[in-house]
C-alpha cells in the first residue's frame, strides 16, 4: 500500500495507546487484525484506505471464514476495522466506513451430544434391585421413548399417562395446546412396574408421576442426580445428561423415518429450524461411515 496509508495506520495505533489508553494487549490485537486487512488490500492492489469498499470488506471476511477463523474472531476483526475507519473519517482520510454494515458469519450451532442405539440399550438394560431403581428405569425409558424435555418429565402427573392408549399428555403453558405423545412398549412395561410401587410412598394430595422417597414430586435436579447414579452403577464412564436422551430420541427417530415434520411435532419445536439441527447429526454419522468405508475417501498413509 501507499506510504500515506501506512502512516495513517501507524498514527491510529499511536492514538489507541496514548489517547485512548488502550492496553498493550488490545493494541497488539488491533495490529494483528489490521495486518490481515493490509495483506488483503496489497493482494488486490488497493493503495489507499479510502478506496476500500464494503464489497472488499465482505470478501476479506469471507476469505478469513473459509480459512476456518471462528465467528467471534471475525467479529473482533470487524470491530477493529470499524474503529480504524472511524479514526480515518475523523481526520478526513476516508469518506465512508466500509465495514459499518458488514456482519461476520454466524457461529455454527453446536451439535447436541447423543448416544447411539447400542449405548441407549446398555443404559436402559433391565435389572432393578430397589424401588428407586424401578422408578428410575421408568423415568429414563419414558424420557427416551417420548423425547421429553427434562421439565416436562418432572411435571408429569398420573392423569397425563394413558397406559391403555400407550400415550401421554404434555401440558402446555397458558394459551398453548397440549401435546400428545406415544409411549413405547419398553416404557409402558417399566411404568407398569413403577405405578404399584408409587402408591406406597405418594402423598394423597400429590399427583406427580415420579416422586421422591419422601412422597413429593421429583424435581429436575434430582432427576439429573439419579441419572448420574444410574450411569455409575452401569459402569458408564461418559457423563450422560438427561437431555442426551431427548437428543438421542430425535436423532434415532429422524434417521429411521426421515420425517422432519413428524419429529418436529413430537419434540414440540415451534420452528422447524430447531429440529433441523438433528439432520446435521445424521449427516455427520453418514460422513463418518463414508470416510471409513468408501475406497476413494480413505486418506493415504
Amino acid at each position: 500500500m501507499h506510504t500515506d496509508a501506512e502512516q495513517q495506520l501507524a498514527a491510529f495505533f499511536t492514538q489507541l495507546a496514548e489517547e485512548k489508553r488502550a492496553s498493550r494487549h488490545t493494541v497488539k490485537s488491533y495490529q494483528l487484525d489490521m495486518a490481515n486487512l493490509y495483506r488483503y488490500c496489497t493482494d488486490k492492489a488497493i493503495t489507499q484506505w479510502r478506496d476500500v469498499q464494503a464489497a472488499d470488506i465482505r470478501a476479506h471476511i469471507a476469505g478469513r471464514h473459509r480459512q476456518g477463523i471462528a465467528s467471534k474472531s471475525l467479529q473482533r476483526e470487524l470491530s477493529a476495522i470499524r474503529s480504524f475507519y472511524h479514526y480515518l473519517l475523523q481526520h478526513q482520510y476516508a469518506n465512508i466506513n466500509p465495514a459499518q454494515h458488514v456482519k461476520a458469519p454466524k457461529q455454527a450451532r453446536k451439535l447436541p451430544k447423543t448416544l447411539d442405539v447400542d449405548q441407549v440399550k446398555g443404559l436402559l438394560e433391565a435389572g432393578t434391585s430397589s424401588i428407586l431403581e424401578v422408578r428410575d428405569l421408568a423415568m429414563f425409558e419414558l424420557f427416551y421413548s417420548s423425547g421429553l424435555r427434562l421439565s416436562e418429565l418432572s411435571a408429569l402427573n398420573l392423569e397425563d399417562i394413558d397406559l391403555g392408549d400407550h400415550s401421554l399428555r404434555v401440558r402446555a403453558g397458558k394459551g398453548d395446546k397440549a401435546r400428545y405423545l406415544p409411549i413405547g412398549g419398553k416404557a409402558i412395561a417399566a411404568l407398569e412396574n413403577w405405578l404399584p410401587q408409587r402408591q406406597k410412598y405418594a402423598k394423597p394430595e400429590d399427583s406427580a408421576l415420579f416422586i421422591a422417597a419422601k412422597g413429593s414430586r421429583l424435581g429436575q435436579r434430582n432427576i439429573e442426580l439419579r441419572l448420574k447414579v444410574w450411569c455409575q452403577k452401569k459402569g458408564i464412564a461418559e457423563a450422560v445428561h438427561p437431555h442426551m436422551l431427548r437428543h438421542s430420541f430425535a436423532s434415532h427417530l429422524l434417521e429411521a423415518s426421515q420425517d422432519l415434520r413428524g419429529v418436529q411435532e413430537l419434540l414440540g419445536h415451534s420452528n422447524i429450524s430447531t429440529t433441523q439441527i438433528y439432520t446435521h447429526l445424521d449427516f455427520q454419522h453418514l460422513a463418518d461411515i463414508y470416510d471409513k468405508a468408501h475406497p476413494r475417501a480413505k486418506k493415504k498413509p
